[in-house]
């Protein structure tokens, strides 16, 4: 098999889905289907997760995205009731612009991710990262007080939407 292992094979059938889906996302007309397409984008992700030995993280990825956050784009997709008359039209100038901040984002990711493996490799222990009691250990070990602040920032994000969504009574 040319010396290829398992992993590997692994590795670029799942990246191939990937990026297909992931295109089908972007070039697909119907909302909803591009939804579906995402969420398998989503799970080939996950199988990502899997592979690099973090198997705590796949499963928060199917969860957390796959799950609620896709589930919360379709009921907003299918209460929007988008129509191509209703819809505004971009103009070449909003396009061209979105493109090139696309771009830059690109550009910053791919500048932080450049020495990622070095780094990696000189903090040893390559085989513990993504286990769920490493993360514990870190979470809330050095990680204690940004996390009970964003416990907070979610629970004033949810009493703020339950209050935005609640209906008046009217006397």
């Amino acid at each position: 098999m040319l010396g290829y292992s398992i992993t590997q094979w692994l590795f670029g059938i799942l990246s191939f889905l990937a990026i297909m889906f992931a295109l089908m996302v972007v070039f697909t007309r119907n909302p909803v289907n591009s939804v579906l397409y995402l969420v398998m984008t989503f799970f080939c992700i996950a199988g990502h997760y899997l592979l690099l030995n973090a198997q705590f993280l796949a499963v928060v990825h199917i969860v957390v995205y796959a799950g609620a956050i896709m589930v919360l784009f379709l009921f907003v997709i299918m209460l929007m009731n988008l129509n191509e008359e209703t819809e505004q039209q971009k103009t070449l100038v909003t396009k061209m612009i979105a493109g090139l901040i696309g771009g830059v984002l690109l550009a910053v990711m791919v500048g932080t991710l450049k020495g990622a493996e070095q780094m990696q490799l000189a903090q040893g222990g390559a085989s513990q990262i993504g286990m769920v009691k490493v993360l514990g250990v870190v979470l809330f070990k050095d990680f204690l007080f940004p996390f009970e602040i964003a416990s907070v920032l979610l629970l004033g994000a949810m009493v703020g939407a339950i209050m935005l969504g609640k209906k008046e009574i009217k006397s």
